[in-house]
């Protein structure tokens, strides 16, 4: 019996192979794509380090028995062991950027990235950003995209988590931000200094039941990024307790709880939280200025 990649020679092969497998298999995308063929395409391109469009030119091109081995050996593993993605290629992309990434953080997927491509307006407004805090940062995605788009902000990027901050200080050399953005070692506020005039959070926010109830691609993530307590507000709960000590006067917090948002929204009935809508899907994020957490 022979090998596929005895068989199969081109790009072409492999994306048609590949896409063959993924749709015979019980995967589950949820990590930057939500479709055999986008899975397929991320899969075959970026492990040939090529471009994801306007590549045409490249499906008839021959690999070498080396690339075609990797290929291969990715598709298993995405199969077998329902590894996500992004850490087989060790790369996500977050608002346009590349970012490395591990089983040490969590894959970057946030609607916060819809949010810092208008700059957060309206709700900015006229208030201009001298210091942003990304909380529970894990790759640094959010803060250094922020860091993109407030070009004389210094951004502070938050975690629990030593070995998440050194994928983090990783991106941070990558994007050749360290002039201005920098990691900080913090159990939510509890090592933050200071005030800011933009918090943005993704915290842990899956409650118990959801936990329980994962697809096993999301037991490669760190449980610690992603389990808050039985209703999922365990960190949420901390955030708004604290934000008021760290934000600047007319500055935003901005936090996503996923499907928690109902249990929050109960649990703080005088609060009055902006939910955030997105274009591009996703929800459960909401705002709070520093005015609203007095």
């Amino acid at each position: 019996m022979t090998s596929p990649i005895d068989d199969l020679y081109t790009v072409r092969d492999y994306l048609r192979y590949v896409s063959s497998r993924f749709a015979d298999s019980s995967l589950f995308f949820g990590h930057g794509t939500d479709n055999v063929w986008d899975e397929s395409v991320q899969l075959v391109m970026r492990s040939l380090h090529l471009p994801l469009e306007n590549n045409t030119v490249f499906l008839d091109a021959r690999l070498t028995r080396e690339e075609r081995q990797l290929i291969v050996d990715r598709m298993e593993r995405r199969i077998s062991e329902r590894v996500p993605l992004a850490y087989l290629l060790g790369e996500a992309w977050f608002m346009g950027l590349p970012f490395h990434v591990d089983e040490r953080v969590l894959v970057p997927r946030s609607p916060l990235g819809e949010l810092l491509e208008s700059g957060l307006q309206p709700w900015l407004g006229e208030h201009p950003v001298g210091r942003v805090l990304d909380l529970c940062t894990g790759s640094g995605c959010i803060g250094i995209a922020a860091a993109t788009v407030f070009d004389d902000a210094d951004v502070d990027l938050s975690d629990i988590s030593s070995g998440a901050l050194e994928v983090a200080e990783a991106n941070i050399e990558y994007h050749d931000v360290g002039d201005r953005v920098r990691t900080v070692r913090s159990d939510v506020f509890d090592g933050i200094d200071g005030r800011y005039d933009v918090i943005l959070s993704n915290p842990p926010y899956v409650d118990a039941e959801d936990m329980a109830d994962m697809p096993a691609e999301y037991r490669h993530e760190p449980e610690l990024g992603l389990s808050a307590g039985g209703d999922g507000l365990d960190i949420a709960h901390r955030i708004i307790a604290g934000a008021s000590k760290h934000l600047n006067p007319g500055g935003l917090l901005i936090v996503e709880v996923g499907n928690s948002w109902v249990a929050l929204q109960e649990a703080y009935p005088d609060l009055p939280f902006t939910w955030l809508e997105f274009a591009n899907g996703g929800d459960g994020v909401f705002l709070l200025t520093a005015e609203d957490l007095h």
